[in-house]
């Protein structure tokens, strides 16, 4: 005969075992199904209207829930976060500071409950209308391109967070055969991958100019080398690299294309792999291309369009790098300067500048398509999305 005190121990124990692994596994589920990200929005704005906007995505919806907005001066239109999110640097993009024909550059706190920003310091970024601004990988130096005053300076980061005055400048000179190359436009810079140069692209001279970086003093050398020429006239803005480091991707403003480069670490020097258009053949109108970044997986590179208003998108060939044209999509709005993709790769998400809007899409990992999600929100002027780890209430 079974004993019944027996049998009974064992299925409390049976019991208890099950209760103590399926909450388990089920809060496991939950916590991946509800994995959010933050994403920071920059805009055009007036000095003391809200400019920097905060909301929570959801990759699973790719909805956007607002969580709030700082007063971050007037255009807050490109910013930088440290890896661990304790600190927002951005640029504010004006044509004066101080009385000076220069804009300038912020650092704030991040609030790790709220996401919000307080402000630490403010420095000038040597020239008017800053557009661009990133941080090499020692966090140790902000590097910011001046659009309008052709300029690049780094400024060093403080172990406070605050940034101290510019510690190398380089004034831009020269010009090319588009009109809009009257004088040199520095648009974008970056450290390269070994943190070795810091890559300077400038729209008004059709270069990239490699600066030898001097991380340890939050500097640059000013002796820069050419890593690379486009065609005249294609107006280089954005670079930006692939996951394996030797594959690069400029998008072109002034004659859209888009340009696979290879990359050469130990000469800060890139080879031309192909240049394709970031259009359709059949497109007549005007258009300007903006931003460009490679897919989380490293299969598929996205740029922006405006004019055409619209992603388009390119599968990226494993052996070579090389470039094939998988889709042209709407952003459903106007002037997509700034898009970006959240980490997991399943979410895309594009500011239209002129029609006050932001508008996520799914992305297929599979082919690279994207299809919009129907999610659509209204912000003033967005020209800059980061999205960063939902690290609210952790």
């Amino acid at each position: 005969m079974t004993d019944p005190t027996h049998s009974r121990r064992n299925f409390l124990k049976l019991t208890s075992l099950g209760m103590a692994v399926l909450p388990f596994a089920a809060q496991a589920a939950l916590a991946k199904k509800e994995q959010t990200y933050l994403v920071y929005v920059g805009t055009f704005a007036q000095p003391g209207a809200e400019s920097i906007f905060l909301y929570r995505l959801n990759p699973a919806t790719g909805a956007l829930t607002r969580v709030g907005a700082t007063k971050a001066g007037a255009n807050p239109t490109y910013f930088t976060l440290d890896p661990k999110q304790r600190f927002l640097y951005t640029v504010n993009e004006t044509n004066e500071y101080k009385g000076g024909k220069s804009g300038s550059v912020r650092a704030y706190s991040v609030d790790r409950k709220t996401g919000g920003l307080t402000l630490l310091n403010e420095q000038s970024s040597f020239g008017p209308g800053p557009c661009y601004i990133s941080l090499d990988h020692t966090n140790k130096e902000v590097l910011v391109a001046n659009y309008a005053g052709g300029s690049i300076c780094a400024l060093p980061v403080q172990a406070n967070g605050q940034l101290g005055a510019p510690s190398a400048t380089v004034q831009h000179t020269g010009s090319g055969p588009h009109k809009n190359q009257n004088a040199p436009h520095a648009h974008c810079f970056l450290a390269d991958p070994a943190n070795k140069f810091g890559l300077a692209v400038d729209l008004g001279l059709d270069k990239v100019l490699a600066y030898p970086l001097e991380p340890a003093s939050g500097k640059f050398s000013t002796n820069a080398t050419t890593a690379f020429a486009t065609a005249p006239g294609a107006g280089p803005r954005h670079l930006t690299f692939h996951a394996n480091n030797h594959w690069a991707y400029l998008i072109n403003e002034l004659n859209s294309t888009v340009t696979a480069l290879t990359y050469d670490a130990a000469k800060g020097a890139f080879t031309e792999l192909q240049t394709l258009s970031s259009l359709p053949a059949d497109f007549k109108g005007e258009n300007s291309c903006a931003d460009i970044h490679v897919s989380p997986n490293g299969k598929f590179l996205y740029g922006s369009n405006r004019g055409h208003d619209s992603l388009v998108v390119y599968a990226i060939d494993q052996s070579s790098g090389k470039l094939t044209l998988v889709q042209h999509i709407s952003t459903q709005g106007k002037t997509p300067r700034n898009f970006t993709l959240d980490p997991s790769g399943r979410i895309a998400l594009v500011g239209n500048q002129n029609t006050n809007n932001i508008v996520t899409y799914r992305i297929d990992g599979q082919t690279g398509k994207l299809t919009p999600t129907g999610v659509s929100i209204e912000v003033p002027a967005p020209v800059c999305l980061k999205v960063v780890p939902d690290f609210l209430g952790a």
